[in-house]
């Protein structure tokens, strides 16, 4: 794009009509368009400036997600030089739309991500990768209906460098064999949970496509046979082989190749390999920066514990510096083989792993100092011992998971903030920590996330310390933290202005005042308040009108917010994409009032004594952009089949439950952590 004179600045409105910003030469507008690039609110601000501005950026912008498959026709003219197409959020695509965008981009576009959108063919596969010449990455993950056709499809895409095709479970090897053939520049490949791919296909992946450099192999029925092809690969670095059963410790001692360029290797629940195998599979290789040997010996009593020889197959590794030994069972031999490792270990991973005390971690931590991430979830042994050692020899650590560990006493959290000062996460939740530990911790000004769920011993004088010293903070987990209540979130909402994400929920101290404070939190983007009886419409309208970047809502149980909470969310709140409405007072006016929320794509609605089936069918009908919707199946039989019908034909995916209402408030205790995917708490 040519930029204006520097000498004679001319005009670059369309009209002749007098503007101050006229001035400003292309190159200058370009600049700042630059800036507000990760801001789409201040990006169409700045268009709507004057006419050169909305001229300027239109050419300007390369990065595009449509909010939903209606926006395209539209967009096609708007924005002629778009290189980076995500229709993540678009669920209906079809090869008429393809086709389109085929045309429309064919000399820019670069990446298209089709990851949950559906309706297309391999004859619109076709038409884009015949067109677009210059793609080098797409992402069909998801996309269970293409065939080796579309395989075939994909295969016209010569440039192509990037492709992820998990749980494309209809593709068969004879689709990757065709892929393999006409992509021989890939040098990322997903086929994670593509079924019916076996030897043949990976085996001609690692035959065709010799610039491969990371290759996701995860719960393929392949065995050793395709991987001493794989293991030929000069530029692999990344190889994941998650749960790939076929593969045992018998046939990796057949292999005769070595990946001398490989930097991580992934052998989660791989139940058949012990360090036997490990120790064939990774001879030779020079380069191993990352193992993970995750969920193995505690699934399958054929497998060893993370015994010496287990750990003795990593001692040739001087490079090795992030192990991952989640879920296994943890020995006394094998601990003292880790401790001994020469390598520069930065990043250790023992979450969930059974048999770790406090000798064998504080002997482990002695001997790799230099330590930044430590996970030691659910490890129920140890005990302050433990933790007064790391603090003090491992002083430059930047993240601690440390959930549920009930053995550690309140006095061990002061001496994570007086020692620790470059941590910038720590995850405390189900522990026994205090306001003293509170205090102490916020000593760290780097925090950034804060997990305090269930920790009935923090108070808001604790939570004020760290509001008021942590400003960096973008997450804060307070879940059932019960004797936390407005004053402590005050200091949040005071403190914290980079917040994005907070979980109050079954608080019951906290009150409309708490949201408030929150509201002043401009760059919030999830709350989670169910089960906050406090709180009513009042608290929800100052979030929407101060938070306009809210995507997440779950206000499930918050009986007093009603239809005037909802109004609010609608006409301010337009980022929202998923909302929890269960259980509270929301009627027929105000669910329809959040249909006119043009991102809305996931909502669950159970137990909604104000909604009748004419509001709700007149609301999904409204609501475009919806991709998933929980209803009670109590409707099912009362909304037209032509509704539930249409929904369904535009990419919605309607999941019924028969649950009683639940009068008990919270009736599944913690496991309704923030955090969990929505389909594990309707």
């Amino acid at each position: 794009m040519k930029t204006q004179s520097k000498r004679r600045p001319q005009p670059l409105s369309p009209d002749s009509s007098p503007n101050p910003f006229d001035i400003l030469t292309e190159e200058i507008v370009c600049k700042i368009l630059d800036h507000l690039h990760n801001d789409p609110f201040a990006t169409k601000a700045f268009s709507l400036t004057s006419k050169a501005f909305y001229f300027i950026e239109s050419r300007h912008r390369r990065i595009l997600k449509p909010l939903r498959p209606e926006l395209l026709p539209r967009i096609f003219h708007r924005y002629p030089f778009v290189s980076h197409l995500d229709l993540s959020m678009c669920p209906r695509v079809d090869d008429n739309r393809l086709n389109v965008i085929s045309s429309t981009w064919k000399a820019t576009l670069q990446s298209i991500n089709l990851s949950r959108s559906r309706f297309f063919t391999n004859a619109g596969l076709s038409s884009l990768f015949v067109n677009c010449s210059g793609l080098v990455e797409v992402d069909l993950c998801n996309a269970t209906q293409l065939t080796d056709l579309a395989a075939s499809a994909i295969a016209e895409a010569k440039n192509l460098e990037r492709l992820s095709l998990a749980r494309c479970k209809s593709i068969t090897d004879m689709g990757i064999g065709c892929i393999a053939v006409g992509c021989r520049k890939l040098t990322s490949l997903c086929l994670k949970w593509c079924l019916r791919v076996g030897d043949l296909g990976v085996e001609l992946i690692a035959l065709k496509c010799k610039q491969i450099r990371s290759l996701d192999l995860s719960y393929l029925p392949i065995t050793e046979k395709s991987l001493n092809s794989v293991l030929q690969l000069q530029h692999l670095e990344d190889l994941v082989l998650e749960g790939c059963h076929g593969i045992d410790d018998d046939g990796l001692s057949t292999l005769d190749q070595s990946c001398k360029s490989l930097k991580m290797l992934n052998l989660s629940n791989c139940q058949n390999v012990t360090h036997t195998g490990l120790s064939y599979l990774i001879n030779g290789t020079e380069q191993l920066q990352q193992i993970i040997l995750a969920y193995g010996s505690s699934v399958s009593p054929k497998l060893p514990k993370v015994t010496s020889d287990l750990v003795k197959c990593l001692n040739a590794y001087s490079k090795l510096q992030s192990i991952k030994l989640d879920g296994c069972t943890v020995t006394w031999s094998g601990i003292k083989a880790m401790a001994s490792l020469n390598a520069p270990v930065k990043e250790l991973s023992l979450s969930k792993c059974l048999g770790l005390t406090d000798d064998g971690l504080s002997f482990l931590v002695q001997s790799h100092k230099d330590l930044r991430k430590l996970d030691i979830t659910c490890c129920r042994k140890i005990t302050y011992t433990s933790i007064d050692i790391i603090t003090n020899s491992c002083t430059s650590l930047t993240s601690l998971r440390m959930e549920s560990c009930s053995l550690i006493p309140k006095e061990a959290f002061v001496l994570i903030g007086a020692r620790c000062s470059f941590l910038e996460e720590l995850d405390a939740t189900d522990n026994e920590i205090d306001d003293e530990g509170l205090k102490s911790i916020s000593r760290c000004s780097k925090l950034s996330i804060l997990k305090l769920g269930i920790c009935s011993n923090i108070s808001d004088e604790g939570l004020a310390k760290v509001g008021s010293s942590c400003s960096m903070l973008k997450e804060v987990d307070l879940y059932r933290s019960v004797a936390i209540s407005d004053e402590g979130i005050a200091a949040i909402g005071e403190g914290c202005p980079a917040l994005e994400m907070i979980n109050i929920a079954y608080n019951d101290k906290i009150t409309d005042n708490s949201l408030i404070s929150l509201s002043k939190c401009r760059l919030l983007k999830a709350l989670e308040i169910r089960g906050c009886l406090g709180v009513s419409s009042i608290g929800l309208s100052a979030i929407a009108v101060g938070c306009k970047q809210l995507t997440v809502l779950d206000i499930k149980k918050c009986f007093n917010i009603n239809d005037n909470g909802m109004l609010p969310l609608a006409q301010f709140s337009q980022n929202l994409k998923q909302i929890n409405l269960s259980y509270c007072s929301v009627t027929d006016v105000g669910l329809v009032a959040l249909a006119s929320i043009s991102r809305l794509q996931n909502m669950t609605i159970l137990h909604l004594a104000g909604l009748t089936p004419n509001g709700l069918a007149a609301a999904l009908l409204a609501c475009r952009a919806l991709t998933k919707v929980k209803l009670h199946a109590s409707f099912r039989p009362l909304l037209p089949q032509s509704i539930l019908g249409y929904m369904e034909a535009h990419g919605c995916v309607f999941h019924w439950r028969d649950k009683a209402f639940q009068k008990e408030m919270d009736p599944k205790g913690w496991k309704l952590h923030f955090g969990r995917s929505s389909s594990e708490v309707p």
